[in-house]
């Protein structure tokens, strides 16, 4: 069982930058696609960005040109450098995982690390 550990997570002013990491606990090759999903409470959880097994690479409307995701297969880790923060990008970020294998879909989460953006 693979685990997902996100750290760099904090309070930044508005208009300043984040780097948040997910270390996998194994190989993170074996996974078809990882990604950033963001919760504030009461609201569903939001599909932030994604990075496929290919390199091809998604991001939310809301977070275009501000975030990149990218992935480090040598130290299983996947990252999110988040720039030019705004007060609703407050939330509980979580890293994600999926392996595809025939038709069933695995999914990993970590456990959230809390981003605040506030003056």
């Amino acid at each position: 069982q693979v685990q997902l550990v996100e750290s760099g997570g904090g309070l930044v002013q508005p208009g300043g930058s984040l780097r948040l990491s997910c270390a996998a606990s194994g190989s993170i090759v074996s996974f078809n696609g990882m990604g950033w999903y963001r919760q504030v409470p009461g609201k569903e959880r939001e599909r932030v960005a994604t990075i496929i097994s290919g390199g091809s690479t998604y991001y939310a409307d809301s977070v275009q040109g501000r975030f990149t995701i990218s992935k480090d297969n040598g130290k299983n880790t996947m990252y999110v450098q988040m720039n030019s923060l705004k007060p609703e990008d407050t939330a509980v970020y979580y890293c994600h995982a999926f392996q595809v294998t025939g038709s069933a879909v695995r999914t990993y989460w970590g456990q959230g690390t809390q981003v605040t953006v506030s003056s």
